[in-house]
């Protein structure tokens, strides 16, 4: 196993973590997503750790805390040999204050979630998402507090616009508080929205991807082709409202070129499509779930070789997407006098340049 800096934390993570979103099985669909049990959890973590895959992520929401409590009892007795991450933010109870980011919500969760977990500290805490109701201050105050208090040690972002994110940076770089070195991200060859404002800022600030749902919500299984419907039971028909849209004609010529680089290197297509992730620019770890043993040996293959640079442009322009203004290259500073655009600029009075 390949292993990373966490952003600019100095701290090594290993380049495939394991998403424990499928212990469980409580709640409603958006937060169980499996029913691995106790006996099962622990034996997908020997797998994982026999292959050098140290680091287990859930939330606190997942499975109504079913998650944490199924992953803590699963790492009983070697809580040293793991790197633990969880997220916290999104509502986790029915009192008016169990849900956000204020100073009481946040300690309340982290220790809710410590006790679960069955540890006194946790690796990775990130905040679900953003919540605008609480100053920006505040939140890096109390993180603040319990990285100095050791109930934490880093801290990470999620599902943050760009402009969040560096509030929450400056926020802590004015008072000296812990900043954010990680930012769990939805990133796939079907979603690189990713990279028009959130890879360069995490390329600025020293902060790593932590990336969720690689495969673009199931897409990229190899399960989908063009031409044929969506197989029985595949989490697709359930989840398809949760996820991001994609372009079917997009889709299916990503699908198509992930096809013919399978039969040149015998690799699987999720195999492939997590490869190209860990070969972009800010990628930490990429987070790879399983709801059985074959799933999950199968994902862990995705190590141990690299697609060639041929291969990984042919993936690139078939998954290719024009970003919106200001992103689009003219405007974002990626095109200058010593490397200019390939096609004309508009002027403002219409004509081209």
């Amino acid at each position: 196993m390949d292993y990373r800096f966490l952003g600019a934390s100095g701290f090594k993570v290993p380049a495939l973590g394991f998403g424990a979103g499928t212990f469980g099985g409580k709640g409603p669909l958006f937060s169980a997503w499996g029913n691995t049990d106790i006996d099962e959890a622990k034996r997908l973590i020997d797998i994982c750790l026999d292959a050098g895959l140290n680091l287990f992520d859930t939330a606190d929401v997942y499975s109504d805390g079913a998650s944490e409590s199924i992953l803590g009892a699963a790492i009983k007795g070697r809580r040293d040999d793991v790197i633990l991450s969880t997220k916290l933010t999104l509502r986790a109870g029915a009192g008016p204050n169990d849900v956000g980011a204020s100073r009481h919500h946040l300690i309340k969760a982290t220790d809710a979630a410590l006790k679960r977990l069955g540890t006194d500290y946790i690796d990775l805490l990130q905040l679900h998402h953003f919540d605008a109701m609480t100053p920006a201050e505040s939140v890096m105050s109390t993180l603040d507090d319990l990285v100095r208090a050791g109930k934490v040690r880093y801290l990470g972002a999620s599902n943050f616009s760009g402009w969040h994110l560096m509030k929450s940076q400056a926020a802590a770089d004015r008072y000296g508080y812990s900043r954010f070195v990680a930012n769990q991200t939805y990133y796939s060859l079907v979603g690189r929205d990713y990279e028009w404002e959130l890879m360069p800022l995490g390329q600025d600030q020293g902060v790593g991807a932590v990336v969720w749902s690689p495969l673009g919500w199931g897409r990229l299984t190899g399960k989908i082709r063009r031409g044929q419907p969506l197989p029985e039971g595949s989490r697709l028909h359930d989840t398809a409202g949760f996820a991001p849209p994609v372009d079917e004609d997009r889709l299916y010529r990503v699908v198509d070129t992930l096809d013919a680089i399978a039969a040149e290197t015998g690799k699987t297509i999720p195999q492939i499509a997590l490869n190209w992730l860990l070969q972009r620019p800010t990628v930490s770890t990429v987070l790879i779930g399983a709801r059985n043993e074959a799933q999950l040996r199968q994902n862990l293959g995705a190590v141990g070789w690299n697609l060639s640079a041929e291969q990984v442009a042919k993936l690139d322009a078939a998954s290719d997407v024009t970003p919106p203004y200001p992103y689009y290259p003219y405007w974002n500073g990626q095109f200058t006098e010593r490397n200019p655009p390939s096609v004309p600029l508009a002027t403002s009075a219409g004509e081209t340049t």
